[in-house]
């Protein structure tokens, strides 16, 4: 536990340096928004090559890595669906229920697997990270379209946005690199080693100063529901999970590590453009990324 929460505390650190940064307007200006797309579409991609293209994973490792979060998924969209047919919320409200449920921070995800399990953490968290992203724009536009109404959004636009997300773009390039042993030239390794050095603190003061710390006044039944189904149930189906497919290791820390995080920031967006709820979306963002700092400590102390 000790161990966990020293090398977790400066990630939080870093979020909340972001945060009150950003409410006391330094550097002042747009700065945040602006800092948030240099992270997302140069650093983390940088970071994702240059980390990646020097990992040595055996190839069992992706396979074992897709079927192990195909089922995470499955499971945890199965317990969404359940849990609608008690509470029976609107669509809207349940579509950020959902999200919040199953998304999860990339920032936050790879700084921490890379503080807790070193280079081939990171380097395996970021190919998780790579089959998780896509897999989940194409279930949360599918519950938008099932339950919001939203038809609006074609299967063109969304494979596109897949195939041009930076970090799966960068996560495909750096396995590749490794695949094939190219290795890295040291003026090329000169040049991508700071960036790839700057992208995780960056990324987590961007996610802090992202934070809306007002829409948790009145936290509600469905903000409590999906934080509980996210912080503490779906780790916990991970690991059963894992055991069930006979798998265990590195992969099972990155599983758990993943499902414990707070849902993604971007689903603020996604919401905002689909017909979700909103407000509802950045109480959950806030809230489940405030909580994470017990719960990701208590769960991986239990779990690992």
């Amino acid at each position: 536990m000790q161990v966990v929460v020293q090398a977790l505390v400066p990630v939080f650190v870093l979020i909340m340096l972001g945060h009150v940064l950003r409410r006391i307007n330094f550097p002042g200006g747009d700065f945040w928004p602006q800092a948030e797309r240099f992270t997302y579409y140069i650093l983390f991609p940088a970071m994702l090559v240059f980390k990646l293209g020097q990992a040595r994973l055996p190839v069992s490792a992706y396979a074992d890595t897709a079927l192990l979060i195909i089922f995470m998924l499955a499971a945890m969209t199965l317990a969404l669906a359940l849990v609608q047919l008690f509470w029976r919320w609107s669509g809207p409200v349940f579509s950020s229920v959902y999200q919040g449920a199953i998304r999860f921070n990339s920032y936050v995800g790879l700084a921490a697997g890379g503080m807790l399990l070193g280079d081939d953490g990171l380097s395996l968290t970021a190919i998780a990270v790579a089959i998780m992203v896509p897999m989940l724009n194409l279930l949360c536009i599918l519950m938008f379209s099932l339950v919001a109404g939203q038809d609006k959004v074609s299967l063109k636009q969304v494979s596109r946005a897949i195939v041009t997300n930076p970090l799966i773009v960068g996560s495909v390039l750096g396995v590749l690199w490794s695949f094939f042993e190219i290795g890295f030239h040291p003026l090329l390794a000169g040049t991508l080693e700071p960036l790839s050095n700057l992208a995780l603190p960056m990324g987590l003061m961007t996610v802090g100063a992202g934070l809306q710390l007002s829409a948790l006044r009145g936290a509600s039944a469905p903000f409590l529901v999906s934080s509980a189904l996210k912080l503490l149930a779906f780790p916990m189906m991970a690991v059963g999970l894992a055991w069930m497919l006979g798998l265990n290791g590195l992969l099972v820390q990155v599983a758990v590590l993943l499902a414990t995080l707070p849902t993604a920031t971007s689903a603020y967006i996604l919401a905002r453009q689909l017909g979700g709820d909103a407000p509802l979306m950045a109480g959950i963002i806030s809230g489940q990324t405030l909580l994470a700092m017990v719960s990701i400590p208590l769960m991986l102390s239990l779990l690992w």
